[in-house]
C-alpha cells in the first residue's frame, strides 16, 4: 500500500502546469500559442488563464495551459494531441477541420501601432507607408495588410519590437494592444505608447478538438454567465484596466 501511495504521489507531481491537483480525466489541455502576459503567464494568472479557467471550472473541468509555437500548437490541437486552443480568430475551423469554435468570444484583440512620437493613424494601414515599421514574422494580419510600399523589418520575438523602438531604429512597431502594454510595463519604457485608432479589431475565441464537441455549448454558456454576473468585468478591472492607466 505504501508503494502504491508513493507511486500515486509521483504521478501527481509530474503533471504539467496547473493540472497538479486536477482529476486527470477532467482536465483540458489548452494551448495559448505564443501569447504573452498579461493574457497568459507562467503561473496561470493571466487574463485569459483566469477567464477560461473559471469558465471551465463552472462546468466541472480544470484548465492546463501550454505555450507552444503557433503552427505546432494548431496542428497538435487538430490532431487531438492536446484538447484545444485559446485566443484564436474566427475561421480556423475551415483550415483545421477537427477544431470546433466555442461561439462565445473570450475577448476582442486590438492590433495597434506603437511609437515614441505622435503619428497620424487616421488613414489606417496606409498611415504606415512613410514610416519604418516592424512586426513579428508570421503574424498574418500584418503580413497581409501592411502596404507593400512600407519599409518593414521582421523580427522573431515581441521584446525586439520595443528594443528597436526605444533605440529609434524604427518609427512604428505593430503588435496586439494588451501584450504591448504588458511589455512596456515590464521593461519600464517611458516614451513608447499605443497610437489610436487601432489598425484592426478581431474577436478571439477558444477552439476545442471535435472529441469534446459536447463541451462546446456548455463552455459557451459558462462564458456568457461570467459576463452576465460581473465576474468577467471584475477580472478585467484587476488585470487589464491598470495597464491603460499607467
Amino acid at each position: 500500500m505504501y508503494k502504491g501511495l508513493c507511486a500515486s504521489f509521483i504521478i501527481l507531481m509530474s503533471l504539467p502546469g496547473n493540472a497538479v491537483l486536477a482529476d486527470a480525466g477532467k482536465t483540458l489541455v489548452i494551448s495559448n500559442g505564443a501569447t504573452k502576459p498579461p493574457m497568459h503567464t507562467k503561473d496561470f494568472t493571466g487574463f485569459i488563464d483566469i477567464i477560461l479557467g473559471t469558465a471551465l471550472k463552472r462546468i466541472g473541468y480544470q484548465l492546463d495551459t501550454r505555450a507552444l509555437p503557433n503552427e505546432r500548437s494548431l496542428i497538435n490541437a487538430d490532431r487531438g494531441i492536446i484538447d484545444g486552443e485559446s485566443n484564436r480568430i474566427a475561421g480556423l475551423d475551415e483550415v483545421y477541420p477537427n477544431l470546433i469554435r466555442v461561439p462565445e468570444k473570450i475577448m476582442d484583440w486590438e492590433f495597434v501601432a506603437f511609437a515614441t512620437q505622435d503619428i497620424d493613424m487616421a488613414n489606417g494601414w496606409e498611415s504606415l507607408t512613410p514610416h519604418l515599421t516592424c512586426f513579428i514574422t508570421g503574424w498574418k494580419i500584418f503580413e497581409f495588410n501592411v502596404p507593400r510600399e512600407t519599409v518593414v523589418t521582421k523580427i522573431k520575438h515581441p521584446e525586439q519590437l520595443f528594443i528597436l523602438l526605444d533605440k529609434n531604429r524604427v518609427d512604428i512597431a505593430l503588435y496586439e494592444l494588451w501584450q504591448g502594454l504588458g511589455l512596456i510595463q515590464k521593461f519600464n519604457y517611458k516614451g513608447i505608447r499605443a497610437l489610436s485608432p487601432p489598425l484592426a479589431k478581431k474577436e478571439m475565441f477558444t477552439y476545442l478538438n471535435k472529441k469534446h464537441v459536447n463541451l462546446v455549448p456548455k463552455l459557451a454558456q459558462s462564458l456568457k454567465e461570467l459576463k452576465a454576473d460581473g465576474t468577467y468585468e471584475r477580472i478585467y478591472t484587476r488585470i487589464l484596466a491598470p495597464l491603460k492607466n499607467r
